[in-house]
């Protein structure tokens, strides 16, 4: 508990199944207490300014805005949630962009519910928590740390770029996107020649292979 009071929790995946499995088992720690859910990441973030949790367990792989993206929103802002990544990726890429991106801890998600409990409890204190298989990905990238070139979030771009770049990659149009981060048609149409020109990529293929391959999105049902 934080001062006597439920940890309160936001879960971010975009499964159904998902979610209702992980609050179904947090149900049973008494001192935690989900309040919300979200199943993109744009949603997240305005769940988080509504119902404001002290942790956000955060999938990476979302529609309409990763994790990764959420996740450097979230923290931007004071006061804000903490962010655990609960992943199926232990890539290393994945890895180092989430915890570049501001989250708090990171474990997998084939972990035991006693593993999640003791995270979620962990970042609520405003400690690290890495699971042991992502401490050891941590501890590679400490000694072996990946260049500009793969160090992945896409660092050419910026924010917005990366942002038209998912829903571009999920196969939105020029207007919908306009629609959904409200903004005119012709800027986001810039948006896509400058993320084109940037990467040295030519088709909406293309883009959508680099997006799949960066994390932006997994194009899962």
């Amino acid at each position: 508990m934080i001062n006597g009071m439920h940890i309160r929790v936001l879960l971010a995946d975009d499964h159904k199944i998902m979610r209702e499995g992980l609050r179904s088992l947090l149900a049973k720690e008494e001192e935690i207490e989900v309040v919300s859910e979200a199943e993109n990441g744009r949603q997240t973030l305005e769940l988080v300014r509504q119902v404001k949790p002290d942790v956000v367990v955060m999938d990476i792989s979302m529609p309409d805005l990763n994790g990764i993206e959420a996740t450097q929103r979230i923290v931007s802002h004071e006061p804000a949630p903490k962010v655990l990544a609960l992943s199926m990726h232990s890539d290393k890429r994945f890895v180092t962009q989430m915890l570049l991106a501001g989250a708090s801890g990171y474990l997998l998600k084939d972990c035991a519910l006693e593993e999640l409990a003791f995270a979620i409890r962990t970042v609520a204190a405003h400690k690290i928590y890495l699971s042991p298989a992502i401490a050891g990905v941590v501890t590679e990238e400490l000694v072996h740390p990946m260049t500009s070139t793969d160090s992945g979030v896409c660092s050419p771009l910026t924010f917005r770029e990366r942002e038209v770049l998912q829903l571009l990659a999920e196969g939105h149009g020029t207007k919908e996107i306009a629609g959904m981060i409200d903004v005119s048609v012709k800027t986001v149409e810039a948006h896509r020649q400058n993320v084109m020109a940037k990467l040295n990529l030519h088709s909406v293929a293309e883009l959508t292979k680099y997006a799949v391959r960066e994390g932006l999105t997994s194009l899962e049902d």
